[in-house]
Parts: C-alpha cells; structure tokens; sequence
C-alpha cells in the first residue's frame, strides 16, 4: 500500500496544502482521471482520496472555493522539480561568444572568424566581437568601424546588430543576435559544446600575433598591460 504523503518537521515550506493542511470547509474538486467533480465537502473529499490511496492537494488557493486534485503528491513534485530543471538548462544553454579581431585581420583570418561566428549563431548563440587597437592604431578608428562595418554586412542573412559599434578604450565592440531558433540537432550540439568547453579553433595560418590574441584569457584584462607611446 503506497504510504501517504505526510510533511514533517524541519521540511522547507511546501509550495502546496496538502491533506490535513487544507484549511477550507468545501474545495471544488479534480478527480484522479483530471476531469471536475464538483464542489464538495474538505472532509469528503478527503475521503475520496483516501479511497484512492492518494493525496488531496489544493492546486488553485486564490478563490473562495479552492481548487483540488487527487493525486500522487510525491509523484507531482518530482514532475515538478524535472520540469523545472529542464527549463533552467533550456534558459542557460545558450551564451555569448567571444572573437578577436584586428584592424589589419587579412582576408583569410577574416574568413575564419566568420566561419566560428556563422557556427555559433546557427546554434543559437549570441556573438560579441572585439577589436583590439595597439599603439598608434587607436588614431585610425575608422579602420576598425570598416572591419566591424564587413562582419555586420556578410552575417546580415542570419544575425541583427543587437549592440552597435561601440569604442571603449582600445577596444571596440559589436554584439550579434541570430535571428532564428536553432534547429533541435542544432541546440543539442550547443549543449554538447558548453559541456566540453569547446574553443575558437586555433587556424594553424594565422599569424603569430592573431595567436597570442585569440590564446587571451579575456579581452578587458588587455587594458592592464602596458600603454604603448602614442606621441
């Protein structure tokens, strides 16, 4: 016989009254098959679902007359509790994802980076581009709005501009929203890589200097190294 749901004591406060803890006179009750009995009786319809070897479980408290059900009380919360997590690793399976970028990138790196961005938005990911300026790159900002001007332009098909050029320091940013859901192969793969840590692949052509800038623990941390002479 399948023993009652009984709360005890030091048991964080239950998110539903339960059995002997209905505190109304007449509930409107549900039955176990989920269709409406009617309007009843606390006492009879406790006994319904003692009958049923169940709990009473008052599901709706904002009425004169609350709404119970008849079921299994521990079963629901454990369906309660899966639900809820599935949809806390819906929420943050998804996140925003880094590339570097310089203002004198070539056209191969160029290519590479968007290929990695092409990859994240088609999997439901947010890209932030950053573009690092040294020494006396700063004094050229228009080189770097016309690299950040041909990421916009060539991920138009799958992204939308959710932040705009913005230049802080030696670093100017975008960040790109995609503007489709990811497909659900595609969202499992997104899981996949949060789970492994996947990184930007390193291109093996890439020059020294775009290595050591794609191999940075975080771009803001850049700020703290040593200011080149511009005069």
């Amino acid at each position: 016989m399948k023993k009652k749901y009984t709360p005890w004591g030091g048991r964080k406060k239950e998110r539903y009254r339960v059995n002997k803890r209905i505190r109304a006179s007449k509930v409107r009750l549900i039955g176990v098959d989920g269709k409406q009995i009617g309007v009843m009786p606390t006492f009879q319809a406790l006994t319904m679902a003692g009958e049923h070897d169940l709990d009473l479980v008052e599901i709706v408290a904002d009425s004169s007359v609350p709404v119970c059900k008849i079921m299994d009380y521990g079963k629901f919360l454990y369906e309660q509790s899966k639900k809820e997590k599935l949809a806390k690793k819906h929420q943050h399976a998804f996140h925003v994802k880094e590339i570097k970028l310089r203002p004198k990138i070539d056209d191969h790196d160029f290519l590479v980076k968007l290929k990695h961005a092409r990859k994240f938005l088609d999997s439901g990911h947010k890209v932030k581009f950053i573009l690092k300026f040294r020494g006396r790159e700063i004094t050229h900002p228009d080189r770097g709005e016309h690299v950040l001007g041909r990421v916009i332009s060539q991920l138009s098909d799958l992204s939308k501009l959710e932040q705009p050029i913005r230049l802080m320091g030696k670093l100017m940013t975008i960040v790109l929203a995609p503007t489709h859901k990811p497909r659900k192969e595609e969202y499992a793969q997104a899981q996949d890589t949060q789970r492994s840590g996947e990184e930007i692949p390193q291109d093996r052509r890439r020059e020294p200097e775009e290595e050591q800038s794609m191999q940075e623990p975080s771009a803001y941390e850049e700020e703290a190294e040593e200011e080149e002479d511009i005069a």
